[in-house]
């Protein structure tokens, strides 16, 4: 099955315990849902594991995956990226894609120059940052809030430029508060 047809669901984070439970960080709406399309299978699609959810943490769950029965081949997992076929995933709503959709496509500003390709998509919690360019260690990182529109179809993501995004924040801080309920007044 090619990449572009399965969807990484998330990843082992490392084992939990000693009867070969898993951390899995989800990358799924809801942490649980990384065990609601069927089986998911390794980045080779090699090896393939039904996931039991037995408990919910801050982004992830813990798991048993079948074949797996202690802490040795639990451990042996970490790092493993989790897939599904694309075709088990819903259908989303039109202006939403799955990550996969945007990685790789041409990158440029509003003005039609050329930034490189959507390198990667990351979220280490304040929100999604497209790395963009033409290889990684020299990205551009950009805010998600920077994309202006995504066209499939011709295959680009066109950003705002950092500029404007500076002046909208700008502009968010200067904004006076509204009044609480006491007129301003404590």
């Amino acid at each position: 099955m090619s990449a572009s047809a399965r969807i990484c669901l998330g990843h082992v984070s490392g084992p939990k315990g000693l009867k070969g439970e898993v951390r899995i960080h989800a990358y799924t709406g809801r942490p649980r849902d990384i065990a609601a399309y069927g089986p998911v299978a390794d980045e080779s699609g090699n090896r393939s594991f039904a996931v039991t959810v037995v408990a919910e943490t801050d982004g992830g769950v813990i798991a048993r995956l079948s074949g797996i029965a202690d802490r040795t081949a639990a451990e042996k997992l970490r790092g493993v990226k989790l897939y599904v076929p694309r075709d088990v995933l819903p259908k989303l709503p039109a202006g939403e894609y799955y990550q996969s959709d945007l990685v790789g496509l041409a990158a440029q500003t509003a003005d039609g120059a050329a930034l490189g390709r959507v390198l990667a998509i990351d979220d280490y919690g304040a929100g999604a940052i497209f790395e963009v360019g033409e290889n990684r260690p020299t990205a551009a990182l950009w805010p998600a809030r920077a994309v202006g529109t995504v066209d499939l179809g011709r295959g680009i993501v066109v950003f705002h430029r950092q500029d404007e995004i500076v002046a909208d924040e700008k502009a968010d801080r200067d904004a006076k508060p509204p009044p609480d309920e006491n007129g301003g007044k404590t």
